[in-house]
């Protein structure tokens, strides 16, 4: 199978590896993968923070980089949701609109895409320790996304996942909501933490890296006994 790889802008440019695992996987799994070097960002950050015309703008780029038929996967639930739920609404009554609303039927989450499209779930991946799962609020609700990823981890040899409680509250980040509400955030990601720890695990996994940039910092701040890993990093561990 052909497929696009969309890359979010935070994670080229601060979690690149995590990346190159998402299309090493894929390649595994025996995609032919495309990477277009001119795309850059969805437009979610704007869209958010209410400057759609902005959002618009780069969504239109977004359109024409990814404006083949082959399926799109991306590695971030949250901007995998955005195109498939908000970019219609953002190009209603437009030129764009029925193109929007396509291309929200071929992108795909990276858990999603491979248990639920190609119904690929073992990778022959290792990590002995045990581990614990944030389900962010992109993969909850807007992809409806709970059982995927651990279908996924399920098959990691030496992983032990132990659920933490309320593991599908949100975790505090919502991107600009995080810089507004940063006193209201910081709770948050106290409390999704204090869960984490709680399980005594040693890897804290999610589909979303933004969620775990959050969850990291304050880790690192406090020097806290667990470490963030990106669902695409541990599927490749022992390779």
């Amino acid at each position: 199978m052909n497929v696009e790889v969309f890359i979010p802008c935070f994670i080229d440019q601060m979690y690149p590896n995590t990346a190159i695992n998402m299309i090493k996987l894929l390649e595994r799994a025996g995609c032919k993968v495309h990477y277009n070097e001119n795309q850059t960002c969805c437009g979610q950050p704007a869209f958010n923070a209410g400057f759609w015309d902005q959002a618009r703008g780069v969504g239109e780029k977004f359109l024409k980089d990814f404006s083949g038929e082959d399926i799109i996967v991306t590695p971030s639930a949250s901007c995998c949701g955005f195109v498939k739920n908000y970019y219609p609404k953002l190009f209603e009554n437009s030129a764009q609109h029925n193109t929007s609303k396509n291309i929200g039927k071929r992108i795909f989450e990276l858990s999603d895409f491979l248990v639920n499209k190609i119904k690929f779930t073992d990778f022959g991946a290792s990590l002995d320790g045990t581990a614990t799962y944030h389900d962010s609020c992109a993969a909850l609700r807007e992809c409806k996304l709970k059982q995927e990823p651990r279908e996924l981890l399920k098959n990691v040899k030496g992983l032990q996942l132990i659920e933490m409680i309320e593991t599908d509250t949100c975790c505090g980040f919502g991107g600009t909501f995080a810089v507004k509400f940063d006193d209201i955030s910081n709770g948050m990601a106290t409390q999704k933490l204090d869960n984490a720890l709680a399980t005594q695990a040693k890897y804290l996994i999610s589909t979303d890296m933004s969620c775990l940039l959050h969850l990291e910092g304050k880790i690192n701040k406090e020097n806290l006994p667990v470490k963030t890993m990106h669902l695409a990093d541990v599927l490749v561990s022992g390779w």
